[in-house]
């Protein structure tokens, strides 16, 4: 079991790019088989799974917001970094970071499959 903790600014200027850190404890993000994920809950809706970078270092996406996402790590400071460009109020949400043990290219509907999270961050992005 790991643990992990989302850092970043609460309040986003629209077109701007928000940033996030997921802080990891508990075990190396180099772990075998780990997949590192960002997922987010806008006001009133459900989970969007935005992407992931695993245990290699290698990323994927969301489709859907593939152009506008960057997801990196620093494995000296065993975290991950979200990094979403070009926003706009409809990017408000709480965002999550949460660990899998296998990928998944659209999010994972049972979420179960998450085997841990953070508490969630809360990002406004507002002028």
């Amino acid at each position: 079991q790991v643990q992990l903790q989302e850092s970043g600014p609460g309040l986003v200027k629209p077109s701007q790019t928000l940033s996030l850190t997921c802080t990891v404890s508990g075990g190396p993000i180099t772990t075998n088989y780990y997949y590192w994920n960002w997922i987010r809950q806008p006001p009133g809706k459900g989970l969007e799974w935005i992407g992931y970078i695993d245990f290699r270092g290698t990323a994927y996406y969301s489709p859907s917001l593939k152009s506008r996402t960057s997801v990196s790590r620093d494995t000296s400071k065993n975290q991950f970094t979200l990094q979403l460009s070009s926003v706009t109020p409809e990017d408000t949400a709480v965002y999550y970071c949460a660990a899998a043990r296998r990928p998944s290219w659209k999010g994972f509907q049972d979420l179960h499959e998450y085997t841990d999270w953070g508490q969630g961050t809360q990002v406004t992005v507002s002028s």
